[in-house]
């Protein structure tokens, strides 16, 4: 194996505090959609995760995607969820996109398809995001899962997402563990709005070594709203946001919601820099990449590494 496997291994073996963004792919072919995003992400992010068919609806593949953002000369990381494709064309997936040039994998189980705009659609889950990771190690170490010998090991930094909130809150260090064990070897987590109860679980994972092992991102989005902070509150499982953020926001004027969401955003990248065993932030801009260069240069994160 080599020393590094992708740009974002290097950065973070480097020690470097690494910012990585995200991509939503379009509802269709349109790929000039996804330039547009490159273009606020390039220069402001180490790499960018693409996701796959987030929240269950039909996108463009997050291979494709990746393909388009390497074009415009930046660093993807691919998702990959098990709940389109059995284990056959994960590896199949997995062979294609690093003979593209993708170094860098996300695994996820992903949204169940009755929460998408396919309800009827048949999920797959041959596999869960802990055996996902557990393939793509085996491929690298140069067999398929059933034993066979691969024809060109494909070399990838693998990754997983982690929810720190979700319950119960004991299992949530367990589970990481066991993500290690199978090969994880960067972790990006779920929102984080409730930062004393992110303190309490990156306490229990240096406690046990796990920082050494792995490397942690802290998940930030920026709130845009009144409204989308008490979605977020009531209609996301796993989520917790506080009342007093969406007091703070009901405190300024509307029109100014945004601005005051972004401030929080800045506030809470600084103080995850403060708190051990966090070696970057996940920021994710639901929509709002055109927000994302001004988000990183507030936060004193300019320029980025080379």
């Amino acid at each position: 194996m080599a020393e590094y496997l992708s740009r974002l291994h290097q950065l973070l073996a480097r020690g470097e505090f690494v910012v990585t963004g995200e991509c939503g792919p379009p509802k269709g072919a349109d790929r000039s959609i996804v330039e547009k995003k490159a273009s606020y992400l390039k220069g402001n992010v180490d790499a960018v995760n693409v996701t796959d068919c987030q929240t269950a609806v039909a996108r463009m593949s997050s291979l494709a995607t990746c393909i388009i953002l390497k074009e415009q000369g930046l660093e993807p990381n691919l998702q990959m969820t098990c709940r389109d494709r059995n284990r056959i064309a994960i590896t199949a997936d997995i062979f294609g996109a690093f003979a593209l040039g993708i170094k860098n994998i996300l695994c996820l189980t992903g949204d169940h398809q009755k929460f998408g705009n396919h309800p009827e659609a048949k999920g797959v889950y041959d596999i869960d995001s802990v055996g996902l990771i557990h393939l793509v190690k085996t491929l690298r170490d140069g067999k398929t899962i059933n034993g066979e010998d691969v024809e060109g090991a494909p070399q990838m930094f693998i990754g997983a997402a982690e929810n720190p909130f979700a319950d119960p809150f004991e299992y949530r260090v367990v589970r990481l563990k066991k993500k290690i064990n199978a090969g994880c070897q960067f972790v990006q987590t779920q929102c984080i709005y409730d930062i004393s109860r992110f303190r309490e679980w990156m306490k229990r994972v240096v406690d046990e070594g796990l920082h050494e092992k792995c490397y942690i991102l802290a998940g930030i989005t920026p709130l845009k709203s009144v409204g989308m902070a008490r979605y977020m509150q009531k209609m996301v499982p796993g989520m917790i946001v506080p009342d007093e953020l969406i007091e703070r926001l009901k405190g300024v004027p509307k029109e100014k919601r945004a601005d005051e969401g972004i401030k929080i955003a800045v506030e809470q990248i600084q103080q995850m820099r403060e708190i051990e065993g966090v070696a970057g932030i996940h920021l994710m801009a639901i929509e709002w990449e055109e927000r994302v260069p001004e988000i990183v240069k507030a936060a004193g994160l300019l320029p980025r590494p080379q």
